[in-house]
């Protein structure tokens, strides 16, 4: 039995199902009753109750896709700042496909301080710093796009169920997406005014996350946007 509808705002101590159902993410179980641990958006999955927390800091899990910035390096990896209460390292061995020497390469030619990364997490379990790679295809340094920060709470919502919400600004923004798992998006778009379009839609998912038929709405904005362009 379920205590309120998808996607509600519930607060600490809230009864959330009773039965035969998993506890998920900021939720605890007593009994065959699962109660809410934090303000949020509830979320009913088949079996599985959770909730999102409207407002949340990046924990990285092994995995996750993330953007980061090059804060330090030394003379075999790279200090990274994921927007997370952890700071990241990038080794040597994770992210050259060639033989690195000490005495004769400089890490700073390959990655310096400021430059921004499209990365995963490969390891972290709280007692050491995450560790990323970007050796797999698709991931490196990021050379173009502008890039928009949100709450890593929104980016569920940001992608959609399905990913039909990611998928739908693609489409109608003919922007390229790369979403991080810990609240930092990259937007490359065919123009300036594309990527506008996508950030100016991408702040309003986030302020309106917790709202019914929101792919509806941001669609038609985007496209009342493109129209008065012409």
């Amino acid at each position: 039995m379920f205590f309120f509808e998808n996607r509600q705002i519930v607060t600490p101590g809230d009864l959330l199902a009773e039965g035969d159902y998993i506890a998920g993410n900021n939720t605890y179980k007593e009994g065959f009753r699962i109660y809410a641990s934090r303000l949020g958006l509830v979320e009913y999955e088949g079996r599985t109750v959770q909730v999102v927390a409207l407002n949340s800091v990046y924990i990285p899990s092994p995995g996750d896709q993330v953007i980061g910035k090059i804060e330090d390096l030394n003379i075999n990896m790279w200090t990274v700042d994921i927007n997370s209460p952890y700071k990241a390292i990038l080794r040597v061995s994770d992210a050259l496909n060639k033989p690195f020497r000490q005495q004769k390469d400089d890490l700073s030619s390959f990655l310096d301080i400021g430059d921004l990364i499209l990365a995963k997490v490969v390891a972290f379990d709280r007692t050491i710093d995450p560790i990323l790679t970007i050796k797999e295809p698709g991931l490196g340094k990021i050379t173009q796009g502008q890039i928009v920060r949100v709450s890593p709470a929104k980016i569920p919502r940001i992608i959609g169920r399905k990913a039909s919400m990611i998928n739908m600004l693609k489409r109608e923004t003919e922007c390229k997406i790369t979403v991080g798992q810990n609240g930092i998006i990259l937007i490359s778009g065919p123009s300036p005014e594309n990527e506008r379009l996508a950030i100016l839609a991408i702040e309003k998912i986030a302020q309106e996350a917790h709202t019914s038929g929101l792919t509806d709405r941001i669609a038609e904005m985007i496209r009342r946007e493109k129209s008065a362009r012409l």
